[in-house]
């Protein structure tokens, strides 16, 4: 079971901390945020990676380098100026029947485990993990008279759900890499055949898109183990 990383973007939102590198290299809490991203994997038993990296594809080769001997890491340039979804189709073919896909700026406490077994119990050929929006902005709620009764900071909006990324693809999902964006064309071609399906996670989630979000999640880690990362973990489970 391997896992498609996608690490080729510019990280423009993150500027001008990314300009010389790689936004899946910005530091939370003194580690690439793409280690953390791949430890939640390696924790759960998945070590196989191929990285699709683009804008600065060599210093995402030297970060490779320093990874676990036991992990079995493969850096895949995939061009600077290509889209999620040419990433994506580039190294399908190498992927085998069934593969993770993830970004590079996402950490939860997915279950992938969980994940996985939602994925071969529906019959299509994708899963995305979907999380409740998370608001940019604090609330105000008030009773029937708009008399005002709470204030909520920046609240998870349990109505609206959002691609946290951690997929899953079979092969067969390729017939629908229409277009060069993961996002906006692939996988709305997969909903419009009926062949994505969602994985609905209610514990942590949080991206990294600005250089506020680093130092954010840096605080999060505090002195035991981050939320996305549980301090024990989870049992392996075999195939």
């Amino acid at each position: 079971m391997r896992t498609l990383i996608l690490c080729g973007g510019k990280g423009t939102r993150a500027y001008p901390h990314t300009l010389e590198v790689p936004k899946p290299l910005l530091e939370v809490a003194g580690t690439p945020v793409l280690a953390h991203v791949m430890g939640i994997y390696a924790r759960q038993g998945f070590t196989d990676f191929v990285l699709a990296a683009g804008f600065r594809c060599d210093l995402i080769e030297a970060f490779a380098a320093t990874l676990p001997s036991a992990w079995h890491v493969e850096v895949r340039d995939t061009g600077e100026d290509t889209n999620t979804g040419g990433r994506v189709a580039r190294c399908a073919p190498e992927m085998g029947d069934t593969f993770f896909l993830t970004y590079a700026d996402g950490l939860g406490d997915v279950d992938l485990h969980c994940l996985l077994q939602r994925h071969r119990g529906h019959g299509g050929t994708a899963t995305v993990t979907t999380v409740p929006l998370p608001s940019q902005y604090g609330t105000i709620e008030s009773d029937g008279h708009g008399k005002v009764v709470r204030f909520r900071e920046k609240p998870r909006l349990a109505d609206h759900w959002i691609n946290a990324g951690f997929l899953v693809l079979d092969a067969a999902a390729a017939r629908w890499f229409v277009g060069d964006d993961l996002e906006r064309q692939i996988l709305p071609a997969l909903a419009a055949a009926g062949e994505l399906y969602t994985y609905r996670h209610t514990g942590f989630w949080r991206s990294l898109d600005t250089y506020k979000d680093a130092l954010e999640l840096t605080a999060l880690c505090g002195t035991g183990p981050p939320p996305w990362e549980p301090a024990m973990p989870r049992a392996v489970v075999t195939r």
